[in-house]
């Protein structure tokens, strides 16, 4: 692999310049070896459960600090599963995939979501599931392929993590993704890019054949989308 990729993180902090200086960053499994933030995170920030049947999982903590930090952008990018962009690769990888994802079209249940989180600010997905009117049985996984293809689409990102709280006020369980547009989180001016989709699609590539040298080129296309 890419010499960039050989490397232990240990901390919240270290992952954070790490994505900064790979640009694209999968959270888990990304069918390149060694390449996710979960195989370069060492051990002891991985995901352990414990005899008494409880959980932790540092890395997956770790995700919220990161997008608040304001440096990347997080969402489920790389073929429907979630990843770290940084804020100097977004305007490209944005640029080339809303090329290939139309606007959603008037009046469609695509355009109806985002109208609706640009209404609202942030949403939780529950709720952006409610104010959407899916509340029928067998809905929920429905919508989640909504929003995920407009995750895949650049129409939609995650701004934070929101958790439950128990009686102590401490936080417990996986979270839920507080949703956002990408207008309304980075500012709209701030992810105009001045080239082609196309010269956008070349100039990731490069950069992820320099990255990840093993990779084959059906391993990058399918990164970029």
């Amino acid at each position: 692999m890419g010499m960039k990729l050989r490397r232990t993180i240990h901390s919240c902090p270290e992952l954070m310049a790490y994505i900064q200086e790979v640009g694209f960053l999968p959270l888990l499994d990304s069918g390149i070896t060694g390449y996710s933030a979960e195989d370069v995170v060492d051990e002891d920030n991985r995901y352990v459960v414990y005899t008494d049947g409880g959980w932790d999982w540092p890395l997956w903590k770790w995700k919220g600090p990161i997008v608040q930090e304001g440096n990347c952008v997080y969402g489920k990018f790389f073929a429907g599963k979630a990843g770290f962009i940084s804020r100097e690769w977004w305007p490209d990888f944005c640029n080339y995939r809303r090329s290939i994802h139309p606007t959603p079209s008037e009046g469609s249940i695509e355009e109806i979501i985002v109208m609706t989180l640009m209404e609202h600010g942030s949403l939780i997905t529950r709720d952006l599931r409610a104010a959407c009117g899916f509340t029928g049985p067998h809905m929920r996984s429905r919508f989640d392929n909504y929003v995920t293809r407009l995750q895949m689409a650049c129409r939609i990102v995650t701004e934070d993590f929101v958790y439950p709280r128990d009686k102590h006020n401490n936080e417990y369980g996986w979270g839920w993704a507080l949703l956002t547009t990408p207008e309304q989180l980075l500012g709209r001016d701030n992810f105009n890019c001045s080239l082609t989709p196309q010269a956008s699609y070349q100039r990731m590539e490069a950069h992820l054949h320099t990255i990840l040298p093993d990779a084959t080129d059906m391993q990058i296309k399918k990164l970029i989308g």
